[in-house]
């Protein structure tokens, strides 16, 4: 299980997709923002068509609002949204949310596929604190962002240098979930990904002008 874990193989009844802290308040200072959140309803969608649990996140939404319309009219309608203070979406009720899960003949989460804001804070610890728990992170670098583009660049750096951390695209993770072109539910999940998803410059990072 180990050799092919660190091979960052995917299978649905064992990976949870994370969604963390995508609010209306950050809907105006978190660079590419409509582009991610475009980008998560996709994989959002993949995960009901695959029956995998899907964790949200709100940060203090007390003050910084709730998730997006756009997530939320994605969210199977019996959704839960978890409040937290702490940047980590580790949360107890997280832990028991998967724990509690029917994953059928013993299987558990094994895999974590994670989106959201801020990469640099709260999508850090949130992997930091996963890969304690000895589970695989899949970052979907299409999903995820920060104020600033220098801050989101330097986590992704870090990701990559992080052992139990796999850097993907969200076209990446809906295909190697279905694996097969066979698959029941194929044709749905080609649907999703048949334009290409959002671009959110991450091989012009140097040269985009919000850098400067």
């Amino acid at each position: 299980m180990s050799a092919l874990r660190s091979l960052g193989r995917l299978n649905p009844s064992s990976t949870a997709l994370f969604v963390c802290d995508m609010q209306e308040a950050f809907r105006k200072s978190i660079q590419y923002f409509p582009e991610i959140v475009s980008n998560t309803v996709r994989l959002v969608e993949a995960a009901k068509i695959l029956k995998m649990p899907v964790i949200v996140t709100e940060q203090y939404p007390k003050g910084l609002g709730s998730t997006v319309a756009e997530l939320k009219s994605a969210f199977p309608s019996e959704q839960k949204i978890w409040d937290k203070t702490v940047f980590s979406m580790c949360l107890p009720a997280v832990g028991e949310q998967l724990e509690g899960r029917d994953c059928g003949e013993g299987e558990r989460i094994t895999d974590v596929v994670l989106t959201g804001i801020e990469c640099h804070v709260c999508v850090l610890q949130t992997t930091l604190d996963l890969i304690q728990q000895n589970l695989t992170v899949h970052i979907a670098a299409d999903c995820v962002s920060s104020r600033s583009l220098i801050d989101r660049k330097f986590a992704l750096d870090r990701f990559v240098q992080l052992g139990g951390v796999i850097v993907t695209t969200g076209e990446t993770v809906i295909l190697q979930l279905c694996k097969d072109s066979k698959h029941p539910s194929f044709k749905q999940l080609q649907n999703l990904i048949r334009e290409p998803c959002k671009d959110t410059a991450l091989l012009s990072h140097i040269e985009d002008p919000r850098l400067s």
